[in-house]
């Protein structure tokens, strides 16, 4: 089912000014949702051990269950908010996501022991679903052939709260481990009452679902979704593919980087805070250029392929200064996943929107069940005494083989594409 001209909810027809002031709106409410999870990043690990009683290793079993209840929640709970917005409105969701992110935010800076914490991660992975909310919002508001740059300034927003979290995060981590839990409350509740005042509705009734469809909230509802739409198949194995090597980073990056180049606390950040900021130019500056000159299809396979050869320069770095040489080249990689987006939402109508972001993200978020592990467990093997060879890049060598199946499948739906368009013009 292609979105047609006449599919496309009437926002768009609005004056440019107001579709800048609702894409600004959700750019600033995805970045302070993120700066909220940043400021939590550097002490949440160090909270579960002092919850558990200081000992590091069963804090390290908790935080990986953490990790995986996370992602096991956001699986369940995607599609349910995105059925929600596609029968009820974008604005409801959002604003409820943001003040129940919020009111989290204070449970978790009081709770007593492990067993309430893990009762606000749980409430976090159930309200910061309201990103594929955003997403649909954006689907909303924004015309096809402008798509693809909006969601890299979503990408952007992300690149720069994961700069300026942590380090925020880590600061006040340093007065008292629950201090950003209470930092990360206000801003979550900032945004809210910003929202509350500012934040249009993009889904005006008309183009909204006939009525909730529990059998689309499912989470295997997802693969259903994907089954109506076929077109859209190879670009979701796509996505998961690409969302399954960021792991890499959290489950590794730091070993390694102490293991290969003696790196140590400090030097990590400052290299995460360089991919930060990489992040940002490419999301910000480029991905809408790049997607204008090069189309979407070409962009999506321009970004995985630059993906594969980062990790790949990643993997073979026997010093810090080639690894270097690979940070800017493994940035383009961002520009993959806001074409393959803008793609996807070519294919589905206005009424669908949000089920198929909520869908996208429930799917995405099982790569975090599996893919850390997958990882971790790849570069302690090479490491270690077993190890036929010694490989400390093995883990990176791992991710660009993944991105280039992803890469394959990217070039196969793009010569499909190509031979169904002129069949159906």
């Amino acid at each position: 089912m292609r979105a047609t001209p006449e599919s496309r909810s009437p926002v768009d027809a609005q004056p440019s000014p107001a579709r800048r002031a609702a894409l600004v709106f959700i750019f600033i409410t995805v970045l302070i949702d993120v700066l909220s999870f940043g400021l939590i990043i550097p002490v949440l690990p160090h909270l579960v051990q002092q919850l558990e009683g200081g000992d590091i290793e069963h804090a390290a079993y908790w935080v990986g269950l953490f990790g995986m209840v996370f992602a096991g929640v956001q699986f369940l709970s995607s599609p349910i908010q995105g059925a929600l917005s596609d029968r009820f409105g974008r604005r409801p969701v959002i604003l409820l996501s943001c003040l129940g992110l919020g009111l989290d935010f204070v449970f978790m800076a009081l709770a007593p022991t492990l067993a309430w914490l893990m009762v606000g991660r749980i409430i976090s992975a159930i309200t910061s679903a309201s990103f594929s909310t955003a997403n649909a919002y954006i689907a909303d508001v924004t015309p096809p052939e402008g798509r693809g740059k909006a969601f890299g300034m979503i990408g952007a927003a992300f690149g720069l709260g994961f700069i300026v979290g942590p380090l925020v995060g880590g600061l006040l981590g340093g007065i008292d481990l629950r201090l950003p839990f209470w930092g990360a409350a206000v801003l979550a509740l900032t945004n809210f009452a910003y929202g509350l005042f500012v934040l249009p509705e993009s889904l005006p009734p008309e183009k909204r679902a006939p009525r909730f469809d529990w059998s689309q909230a499912k989470p295997l509802a997802s693969v259903a979704l994907v089954r109506r739409y076929p077109q859209i198949a190879d670009l979701i194995v796509v996505m998961l593919l690409a969302t399954s090597t960021h792991y890499v980073y959290q489950s590794t990056f730091v070993l390694y980087g102490d293991v290969r180049y003696g790196w140590g606390p400090t030097g990590v950040s400052y290299v995460l805070a360089v991919v930060g900021v990489l992040s940002v130019i490419v999301n910000a500056g480029l991905v809408g250029r790049i997607i204008k000159r090069l189309g979407e299809q070409r962009a999506l396979s321009f970004g995985l392929a630059c993906g594969v050869v980062g990790f790949a320069i990643y993997g073979f770095a026997a010093s810090p200064w080639l690894f270097y040489v690979g940070l800017p080249i493994s940035a383009l990689w961002a520009v993959s996943q806001p074409a393959a987006q803008a793609l996807m939402t070519r294919e589905v109508g206005a009424d669908a929107q949000g089920r198929l972001q909520g869908a996208i993200m429930s799917l995405v978020s099982l790569t975090g069940i599996v893919a850390p592990m997958m990882y971790a467990s790849t570069f302690g093997f090479f490491i270690g005494k077993r190890a036929p060879v010694y490989m400390p890049g093995a883990a990176f060598f791992l991710a660009a083989m993944v991105l280039a199946c992803a890469w394959f499948l990217a070039v196969r739906h793009s010569r499909r594409a190509a031979t169904v368009e002129p069949a159906t013009a």
